[in-house]
């Protein structure tokens, strides 16, 4: 097996990343990465990059905005490859809301199954029952299913 390079070009970064070159042009835009320029001002990604595009697309799919991604990022260091430890602190800055979206869709997925799904005629019951829009007092949308309340 090869070494890899330390430096990659951004057609190579996007195939390991499994990505294309205009999202990495995309994320250095929003300054989630950063590339070195080379030759003829060719993008040149460090091979750290790739950890941290992986998490980014992790973190996507995870519901994370760009800017919740690029504020976590931005405590990793920039003059070397982050260490075991580096990482385990940005873990525990996204621990906290990441326990909170869990409980959330837990909570979602418990009241979708025992509710909205279960077809009972049983409004005096029923958690999402709303008499006279009462909820609508406390602020617009589906407060019911997204509060817990």
């Amino acid at each position: 097996m090869s070494q890899l390079p330390t430096y990659l070009t951004i057609g190579q970064t996007a195939e390991r990343c499994g990505v294309s070159t205009a999202t990495l042009r995309f994320y250095e835009e929003r300054k989630l990465i950063s590339a070195e320029r080379g030759a003829g001002n060719q993008r040149l990604f460090h091979r750290a990059i790739l950890r941290r595009v992986s998490i980014i697309r992790v973190a996507r799919t995870l519901g994370f905005s760009l800017a919740e991604i690029r504020d976590t990022l931005a405590t990793l260091p920039t003059d070397r490859t982050p260490s075991k430890r580096d990482w385990q602190r940005l873990s525990r800055h996204w621990r906290k809301e990441l326990q909170r979206r869990i409980s959330g869709m837990e909570r979602l997925r418990d009241q979708l199954d025992s509710c909205i799904g279960c077809g009972c005629l049983s409004l005096g019951s029923c958690a999402l029952y709303n008499p006279a829009d009462s909820v609508a007092r406390e602020g617009p949308g589906p407060r019911l299913l997204l509060h817990g309340e």
